[in-house]
């Protein structure tokens, strides 16, 4: 399964990124130094550090952010209700979790912030990246894809909404753009290669591009690709779009 590699480089070790779901979870890190992540979501890549990002839904000013990181001393799989004994009637109670023993807790210089807002689940990075990265983008390698959108569509005049939610009854989604016109509305996302390209987020992208229709909304999906190499065209896709709901809304 998972195991750590000690005569590897202190800056080529594998750091795998998780979510502190709550403030007690932080306070079990901290204080009794171990982590939790189910069997059935575990990654299959090895690592030997964890990081922890921290939402804001839980945090508030605290969150969207990495501060904290630990090296893996070791672990085992446990059940839920075992590693949680106050919490035997949680459905998820008899499941199996590998339980991580982790080494003294350490706080980064200088918090890696999730200025651009991403969905953060499990992701993995090397240690010499999180100790000088500065935001989730550079943590990651990706391309700030939606500043150059977002300076694109000032120049062309187009007001857009960035990082906007869109509530349905039993569903809410997250917007990179979302632009308000006279006969209906556009929503713009910008497609990084390297997660758009996997089958499992495609479904997701799928689901969304029909959550969002069936409210109203024209989806227009920028590739990365096209955003770097022909801006100006992705922008021009927009205009087209804009004027043909009536143009923007006053």
């Amino acid at each position: 399964m998972i195991k750590n590699h000690t005569t590897k480089d202190k800056r080529d070790k594998i750091v795998l990124v998780g979510v502190i779901k709550g403030k007690r979870d932080l306070n079990i890190l901290l204080k009794e130094n171990w982590y939790r992540i189910p069997v059935k979501h575990l990654p299959k890549r090895k690592f030997d550090y964890l990081a922890f990002y921290q939402p804001t839904s839980f945090f508030g000013r605290r969150g969207k952010r990495i501060q904290y990181y630990t090296p893996v001393l070791d672990y085992q799989i446990i059940k839920r209700g075992d590693l949680l004994p106050e919490e035997l009637g949680h459905p998820r109670a008899k499941d199996y979790y590998l339980k991580i023993h982790v080494g003294k807790i350490k706080k980064l210089s200088q918090p890696i912030k999730n200025i651009i807002p991403r969905r953060i689940s499990f992701g993995f990075t090397t240690l010499s990246h999180l100790l000088k990265s500065k935001d989730i983008l550079q943590l990651y390698n990706v391309t700030p894809t939606e500043p150059m959108v977002e300076n694109g569509l000032k120049e062309a005049g187009i007001r857009a909404i960035p990082q906007c939610y869109v509530k349905g009854k039993k569903k809410r989604f997250f917007l990179d753009f979302a632009i308000f016109c006279q006969k209906g509305k556009v929503a713009i996302e910008c497609d990084n290669k390297k997660v758009h390209s996997v089958p499992s987020q495609k479904k997701k992208d799928k689901i969304k591009d029909t959550f969002l229709r069936s409210y109203g909304w024209r989806v227009i999906r920028l590739p990365e690709d096209d955003i770097v190499s022909d801006l100006p065209e992705c922008i021009k896709r927009v205009k087209k779009a804009v004027q043909k709901l009536g143009g923007l809304k006053k």
